[in-house]
Parts: structure tokens; C-alpha cells; sequence
């Protein structure tokens, strides 16, 4: 009988528990999805580039696990608090504690393992959708991948139904413990105000300065390292929580005393609302905050990497490709893109060096960039300027003859290619017109190319590059991957973005679903006992319009104070890279903006299921 009112109770609040199935599924096909990747052995072995940034999945799934803990027993509690009050009812007609345990425990496990069953079927869909994700942005086969993965599934299913049954007991435990009067009384639930005095000010300044340190590890992580990381770490967390603690019921109050605000409309009841509840929520709130900043700060980190791997392929050539004896189809080619700028240089070889024309260095000075290794500021291309008024210059083992001045040194190895892997152990000369034409070898040339946008010309440059490997003689697979070019640099360099803009992405964006959800989830299971001050007003007159102004204002405020910190965390936060990366808030607004909408989603759903809960049904 029980089990028959159970089900029936729970297709009458299916809306409701629409939410809560919605969430536990997302969490457990990302965490599938995790597994599938962490635990493809014949995906990894085939793809070796993969298999060396496997341990960050690892990591992934530990952190996933963690946070997936956490939220599903805030998750579980919305539920809780829902049902309370009918399983006092319960009670009430004759039904035994035990049955009404067993029957709370039933209903948490059940609802787990649809979402289980769901979220295993999601995953596989997701899982497959990331592979080709990664294939595309690391341009592999992605051989041996499979999306439905067993290993994967029986890890997955044995960490949720261990996590269920842990919450379903844990459930059941709670209302074994209560009376059937503290069950039909769930809803009065009073809300009391600390008065912090001093002590707020001090805890403030502590917040401060603790936040204030961590700061300063972040913006000099380059001197403190893997000590600045822990420091950040501690020092910022502890900051956070103690800034909600203490400051947040602080602001509340002020802005309860503030009269002329508190006076408008029935703002008086949404403050003492928010005033009342603030000081349950500050260290969810603290949480979430955390948690907003970890996940946004791993996709904002992970798609800078990604954006500037085009920037750190240009610090050392000015130039984007150099083509050393153009054939009729490489100028088809070079016709093709959008350039900026084309110069061709001569050039004559014999076996003791390459011998370059003077005349045409002069007419056409190279753009080249002096790399600074102490600082990873995107150093500007300029022209060479220092004169070379002699006949004759060398860079290499000729006695007799002036050094080629280092800024044209520059410009022949790294602009036009005139490097050891082109010509050997060859000397390299600078010639005047007379010595030049006394050479008696084969004019060759090199074409310098510079376009418009690298990335858009990428895929006719590597058909470019293939070619000058061969002019080069290169036929080995380790050579060729170290053939010096900027597309080179620029395909090692997005390689390793690749892996890290998917992780970042998705581990960002499973951060900003759960922890939402906590907080969403927070403010449903206490908005029963909210009910009864909505009704008391709609009864005096007040128009429904108001209290639903009223609740939209209260939640915004409550989802801007995580929000608002968080973003400051991740702004400061990403100073962490400046070292190793060129610009690292390169195109930031799109991570924040995945954030605003992830999150303004969840503050709509909040609202709206808040509402069906607190406001009293119209006749």
C-alpha cells in the first residue's frame, strides 16, 4: 500500500523530480565519459600523443568523483524536504517508522537508478561526440576508440550505486530519527540572524589579506612555482569562506537598515528573506564560489592555450613560410592565399656554402623578432637595418672573411631557412653583385611569404612544407616532425592545446552544472518552510505579481555573490599563465560567456521551481 502511494506521490511531483533526474544524469555521463577516454587501453596505445596527457583524465575523474559526492547529497536533500511532510502524514494514519524508512530509502535509490540508466545511455552519446571532437582538433584516425566502453560502464555503475545506497541510507536515517511532529513540521523552520559585532571586521580583514596573498602568489607564480600553487590554493579558499562568513550577513543588514530601499514595495520582505536565510547559506555560497572559479578557470585557461598557440608559433618568425626553389604548383599555392607581404632572394650552392646575393637583402630587408627568453612578451618584427657595406661576410669557418652581424644572422637562419637542416654543415655567405656572379654554380631561390592569416592558410602551407622536406632530402619520421617552420611550431604547440582546451572545456563545464545544481538544489530544500510567509501575504492583499518580483530579486542576489567573486578569482587567476603564454585573457569572453548562460539557466529553473513550491495555488 505504501509503495502504491509512494508512486503515485512521485508522478504528482514528476515536475519536480524532473530537475533533480536531470542533474543526476549529467553528472554521471560526464563522469562516463571521463572513464571512457581514462580507460580506452587500445585508444591510448594507438595514439600515443593522447596517452601522454592520460593522467590529467585521471586527475579529472578523481575531482569529478569528489564534486559528484557533494552534489548528490544536496541533491538527495531536495528531495528529502519534499517529502517529509507527507511521510509525517504517514505516520499519522498508522504506518511503522520502519516502513516509512524503508520506503524513504527505496525512493532515493530508485530515483538513482533511472538516472543512472539515463545518464549511461547520454554518456555513450557524449563519448562518441568528444572523440570526434578530439580527432578533428588533433587531426588523428582516433583508432581503437569505442564509445561503449565495458570497463568504463562497470566503473561507473559501481561508484553511483555505492554513492545511491550511501544516500539512500543516510535518508532513511534522517527521518528514522525524527518524530512524526518534527515530520509534519518540517515547513516551520526558524532562521536565526547572528550578530557578528567585531568580529566582522576582523574576520573581513582576514578575508582580505588572505585573498590579497593569494592574489599575489597567482600574479607571481613564475618565482614561487609549485609553492605559490599551494599557497593560491589555501590561502584563497580560507579567504573565500571567510568573506561570505563574515561580510555577507554583515551587507545584509546594512542594506535592511537602508530605508529608503527597504520601504519600496514590499522590498522590506525580500531583504528580512534573504537576511534570514544568508547565514545558512554562506558556506554553500563560499562553495560554489570555489567551484565557479575552478571551472571557469579551467576552461578559461584551457581555451587560452588553445588561442594562443598561433601566438607562441610566431615568437620567433616574422615571416610565415619560406619556399626554397618555388615550383609552378607551390605558386599556385602562394597565389592562393590572402598575403601581406612576398619577397624572393637568390642564392647559389656549392659544397663548401650557400652564397646569397647582397642586393637583394638590401632591397628587400627580412622582418625578423628577437626572442627574449626571460619574458614571454610576443616580441615585434622589424627589418633589418645593420649595414653590411663589405664584399664579402660568412657565417661559419672561412678565415679571412668579416662575420655576418647578428641580426642578419637571424634573418638567414630563421627567416629564410638557410639552416643546417636545408644545407647541411655548409658555410653561409653574403655576397656583393661582382663575387656573386664570379660563382660559377646554379642560381636557386628562396620565395619569403608572409599572409594575412596564418590559420586560414594553414592547410595550403602544409602542402608547401611537404615539399620542402623533400627539397631538404628529409625522408625520416623524427626529422620531418622536427623540421624547423613555423607550421611546425604551430602543430607541436596545438597539439598539446588540444588536449588541453577538451579537458578544460568539459571538466569546466561538469564544475558548472553540479555546482549550479548545489545551489539551486540548497535553496529548494529549505523553500518549504518558506511557504506559509508567502501565504500569510497573498491572504493580506498582496498581489502575486509582487511576490514573484520578490522572489526573482531574492534568488539574483543570491546567485550574483558567488558568481561576482568567482569571476574576480579567474580574472586575477589567469595571471598564473602570463609566464608560458603570450596573452593569456586572448578571447576570455567566450568561456565567461558559456559561464552566464550555464548559470543563468540554472537561476531561471531555480526561480521557477522555487515558485511552484512557495507560492500558495490560486483558486
Amino acid at each position: 500500500m505504501l509503495l502504491k502511494l509512494s508512486f503515485a506521490s512521485m508522478r504528482k511531483m514528476f515536475k519536480d523530480y524532473l530537475v533533480l533526474l536531470f542533474g543526476l544524469t549529467i553528472s554521471i555521463s560526464i563522469f562516463y565519459m571521463f572513464e571512457t577516454l581514462a580507460q580506452n587501453e587500445a585508444f591510448l596505445e594507438a595514439n600515443s600523443m593522447i596517452a601522454s596527457i592520460m593522467f590529467i583524465f585521471h586527475v579529472g575523474s578523481f575531482i569529478l568523483a569528489a564534486i559528484t559526492l557533494f552534489y548528490i547529497f544536496y541533491a538527495t536533500s531536495f528531495m528529502l524536504s519534499m517529502r517529509q511532510k507527507e511521510m509525517g502524514m504517514y505516520m499519522t494514519l498508522g504506518a511503522k517508522k520502519h516502513k516509512v524508512t524503508q520506503l524513504m530509502f527505496f525512493e532515493t535509490f530508485f530515483i538513482g537508478i533511472i538516472s543512472l540508466i539515463i545518464g549511461l545511455v547520454i554518456g555513450v552519446g557524449l563519448a562518441q561526440g568528444i572523440a570526434t571532437l578530439i580527432m578533428n582538433q588533433l587531426d588523428f584516425s582516433g583508432e581503437g576508440f569505442q564509445a561503449f566502453y565495458l570497463s568504463s560502464i562497470v566503473t561507473t555503475v559501481t561508484f553511483y550505486v555505492a554513492l545511491f545506497l550511501l544516500t539512500s541510507i543516510v535518508n532513511a536515517v534522517k527521518i528514522a530519527r525524527k518524530s512524526v511532529l518534527d515530520l509534519l513540521r518540517a515547513e516551520q523552520k526558524h532562521d536565526g540572524v547572528k550578530a557578528k559585532g567585531s568580529w566582522t571586521i576582523i574576520g573581513v580583514i582576514f578575508a582580505i589579506v588572505l585573498i590579497g596573498v593569494g592574489y599575489y602568489a597567482m600574479i607571481n607564480i613564475d618565482k614561487l612555482m609549485q609553492f605559490g600553487v599551494i599557497l593560491a590554493a589555501i590561502t584563497i579558499t580560507i579567504g573565500t569562506y571567510l568573506m561570505f562568513i563574515s561580510l555577507l550577513p554583515f551587507l545584509m543588514k546594512k542594506l535592511k537598515g537602508i530605508r529608503r530601499i527597504n520601504e519600496k514595495g514590499i522590498n522590506s520582505f525580500t531583504f528580512a528573506q534573504l537576511r534570514f536565510r544568508i547565514s545558512a547559506l554562506t558556506k554553500v555560497l563560499g562553495t560554489v564560489t570555489m567551484l565557479i572559479a575552478l571551472g571557469l578557470g579551467a576552461m578559461a585557461a584551457g581555451l587560452s592555450f588553445y588561442n594562443n598557440v598561433e601566438l607562441q608559433a610566431s615568437m620567433f618568425q616574422a615571416n610565415d613560410v619560406a619556399i626554397h626553389q618555388p615550383t609552378e604548383k607551390d605558386m599556385k599555392l602562394v597565389n592562393k592565399m590572402d598575403t601581406v607581404e612576398k619577397n624572393t632572394y637568390h642564392y647559389k650552392v656549392d659544397e663548401e656554402g650557400v652564397y646569397f646575393l647582397k642586393k637583394d637583402l638590401l632591397d628587400h630587408p627580412p622582418l625578423v623578432k628577437q626572442f627574449d627568453p626571460k619574458s614571454m612578451e610576443l616580441p615585434e618584427a622589424k627589418r633589418v637595418s645593420t649595414p653590411i657595406p663589405g664584399e664579402k661576410y660568412v657565417l661559419g669557418e672561412a678565415k679571412g672573411i668579416e662575420s655576418i652581424p647578428e641580426p642578419w644572422v637571424t634573418a638567414l637562419l630563421t627567416e629564410l631557412r638557410a639552416n643546417h637542416q636545408m644545407f647541411g654543415e655548409r658555410d653561409i655567405f653574403i655576397l656583393n653583385q661582382e663575387n656573386y656572379q664570379k660563382a660559377a654554380m646554379n642560381e636557386q631561390k628562396v620565395l619569403n611569404v608572409r599572409v594575412e592569416d596564418f590559420t586560414d592558410a594553414i592547410p595550403l602551407i602544409k602542402k608547401i612544407e611537404k615539399r620542402q622536406q623533400q627539397v631538404a632530402g628529409i625522408t625520416n619520421e623524427m626529422e620531418m616532425q622536427q623540421f624547423d617552420s613555423k607550421l611546425a611550431n604551430y602543430l607541436v604547440l596545438k597539439n598539446v592545446a588540444s588536449g588541453t582546451i577538451f579537458m578544460g572545456f568539459f571538466l569546466g563545464v561538469a564544475f558548472l552544472m553540479m555546482m549550479a545544481s548545489v545551489l539551486m538544489f540548497k535553496l529548494l530544500s529549505s523553500a518549504t518552510a518558506d511557504t506559509h510567509r508567502y501565504s500569510m501575504l497573498r491572504k493580506i492583499g498582496v498581489r502575486k505579481s509582487l511576490l514573484v518580483r520578490s522572489i526573482y530579486k531574492e534568488l539574483f542576489l543570491v546567485f550574483l555573490f558567488p558568481a561576482l567573486l568567482g569571476l574576480i578569482h579567474v580574472l586575477v587567476g589567469m595571471q598564473m599563465f602570463s609566464f608560458i603564454l603570450v596573452e593569456p585573457y586572448t578571447k576570455i569572453w567566450f568561456p565567461i560567456s558559456i559561464f552566464l548562460l550555464i548559470y543563468g539557466i540554472y537561476y531561471w529553473l531555480t526561480v521557477q521551481m522555487y515558485k511552484r513550491i512557495v507560492l500558495p495555488k490560486e483558486v
